[in-house]
């Protein structure tokens, strides 16, 4: 379903208003020719910080001070924030999914199937690497791209990765703990695509993560909770990214709920 306004904007100012923080979330269009100016302007501007989506995530890096430990090991920034007058660049993407996972399990000493092996799955695997993932199977039809997130899991990380190609229907193997799906496979408006996964390997001890907030409930999310799986739709990696953001830029924990609401109305939930 269409959004009707920029979910992230009416997510953190929502969270600004139920605070009362005196703030403001912005939307700005910047053309990659002009990313080292907004940079510049952001710090002449005194802000305390900025997102970054797509397709600066990783160019922006340069015009940084700095960057956080996981956004080093990612390799993309999705937030920026200022540190005793440096910006330090941050990837709240991967913190989000990894919040929203731990309200199901622990990764610690888990295994788990990402499937995907873009900037989206980067930042997933690397932060349930770091967070004590024993094993992880990266499923992606390239097999240059799959190897490439493999490499740099197994280089980065105590976590060992193993690359999978994608061919057909994927079968879960039994000892796999958690499942996400990191592609773009039923967003909208393809909101009946499905995860090429053989649903019959979906057991019910299993945890089933998308990232994808819209719709928040995929086909893949229905499937897996048909199956009696723990599921974890898009909007929890959604929400936390914000509620992390907000903690870096105003050292205020904000309420995850109060952003959920909004984002909840937005897309019709």
């Amino acid at each position: 379903m269409p959004a009707r306004e920029n979910p992230t904007v009416a997510m953190i100012e929502s969270a600004y208003r139920d605070h009362g923080l005196d703030w403001r979330y912005i939307n700005c269009e910047v053309h990659p020719d002009d990313l080292a100016h907004a940079v510049l302007g952001a710090r002449a501007m005194g802000w305390a910080g900025f997102n970054c989506s797509l397709p600066h995530k990783v160019a922006v890096i340069k015009h940084l001070d700095g960057l956080g430990e996981s956004a080093k090991v990612i390799g993309a920034v999705n937030c920026a924030v200022r540190r005793d007058g440096a910006y330090i660049g941050e990837n709240t993407d991967g913190k989000g999914f990894l919040q929203s996972l731990l309200t199901k399990i622990d990764p610690r000493g888990k295994s788990a199937v990402i499937f995907g092996a873009g900037g989206a799955a980067r930042a997933c695997a690397v932060e349930m690497a770091l967070a004590g993932l024993s094993s992880i199977l990266v499923v992606n039809r390239s097999p240059v791209r799959g190897q490439v997130l493999v490499d740099l899991i197994n280089s980065a990380t105590s976590t060992k990765a193993q690359y999978v190609s994608w061919v057909g229907d994927y079968v879960i193997p039994d000892s796999i703990d958690i499942v996400v799906n990191a592609t773009s496979i039923g967003l909208y408006p393809d909101v009946k695509a499905r995860v090429a996964v053989e649903v019959t390997s979906l057991h019910p001890s299993l945890v089933v993560a998308d990232i994808i907030p819209n719709p928040p409930r995929t086909m893949f999310v229905k499937e897996a909770a048909m199956r009696g799986c723990h599921v974890i739709d898009g909007l929890g990696m959604l929400v936390n990214q914000g509620v992390i953001s907000i903690k870096y830029w105003t050292g205020v924990d904000v309420d995850p709920a109060v952003m959920r609401k909004t984002v909840e109305e937005i897309f019709g939930v």
